[in-house]
């Protein structure tokens, strides 16, 4: 008999129990109150107007399906690419013409002599203004992703994020060096590239610049493919990028200075040639939430270049001052 009270009491205090946790679960009032731990980024967004030394001057939105890659010539004439096409444009943002290509083009660059380099997806493709393709280069191997190409004085580089690598290319597309490649003999670890953003410029010394995106790191390479200059600078503030693989793009103004871009945290700012935080050309409030893919190209003038892909338009940026 003692035990069954027992029992009955059990049960009676668990169904007690059960009652009083659905009832605080559907009637606490502190349950609509935010997490105080939740991670939020807004108050990273509202940016001082003191600090942007840059005003969008100009926007316009040319007719290219996933529009993706972004060069200037060293006449200032602007070259756009995505899904199947090539737009080109003279240095008064008008027209001149353009042409299909056979697939979704990524990246852009282009060679004094104007020779279009083309980053589909595992190659690299060459054309000329004309609309006629010259070449199709050989893939690396089949884990190759182009995320960048970059023309220099005698080579072409190009990022292959697939593998962590820069590839250093001649003009007939022979394969003449792998830069930044593992090397455990010499203690040289690879690009640490989450995803695939992953940029490449020429410095105004004519060193190759690359972003080694995941350590929010910028590294020079002298012309034997030797690291000889590395930067870095983690943080959420405006000294800084953070988040995976940040900046995801940039480009080189005429002293040196660089211009990035960010995704997550969208922004676009300069970086003094040693990393220090110069200015904001622009903040988060002028994007679209999830806006990644902010392509840059610079003309001679330091005019900065900016392509927004999921609204399809290009913004174009001169300094205040």
């Amino acid at each position: 008999m003692r035990q069954k009270i027992i029992i009955g009491g059990a049960v009676l205090l668990l169904i007690v129990v059960v009652v009083l946790m659905v009832k605080d679960m559907y009637n606490n009032p502190t349950a609509t109150k935010s997490n105080p731990y939740e991670y939020t980024i807004d108050s990273f967004k509202d940016i001082d107007t003191s600090l942007y030394c840059y005003k969008e001057v100009k926007r316009f939105s040319p007719i290219i399906e996933k529009l993706r890659g972004i060069a200037i010539d060293n006449d200032d004439d602007l070259y756009l690419t995505g899904l199947q096409k090539v737009m080109i444009y003279n240095k008064d943002l008008e027209f001149q013409k353009g042409f299909k290509i056979n697939s979704e083009a990524k990246n852009i660059s282009v060679s004094d002599s104007k020779q279009i380099f083309l980053g589909v997806s595992d190659h690299v493709e060459v054309w000329n203004v004309e609309g006629t393709q010259l070449d199709s280069w050989n893939r690396y191997n089949d884990r190759s992703v182009i995320t960048s190409i970059v023309v220099g004085e005698s080579s072409v580089y190009v990022a292959d994020a697939g593998n962590k690598v820069i590839l250093q290319y001649d003009f007939t597309g022979e394969l003449l060096k792998e830069i930044g490649k593992k090397d455990s003999l010499n203690g040289r670890t690879s690009f640490i590239i989450p995803s695939p953003f992953f940029d490449v410029a020429i410095g105004r010394e004519g060193e190759l610049i690359a972003v080694n995106s995941g350590l929010h790191a910028f590294e020079s390479y002298n012309s034997m493919g030797e690291l000889a200059s590395f930067w870095e600078r983690t943080s959420m503030q405006l000294d800084g990028f953070s988040g995976c693989c940040n900046p995801s793009h940039m480009a080189v103004l005429a002293d040196g200075a660089f211009v990035t871009s960010e995704k997550g945290l969208i922004r676009v700012k300069i970086h003094e040639p040693n990393g220090d935080f110069r200015c904001v050309v622009e903040g988060p409030n002028a994007f679209e939430e999830g806006t990644k893919g902010l392509d840059i190209a610079v003309n001679s003038s330091d005019d900065i270049f900016l392509i927004v892909p999921n609204s399809k338009e290009v913004r174009v940026y001169s300094k205040k001052n």
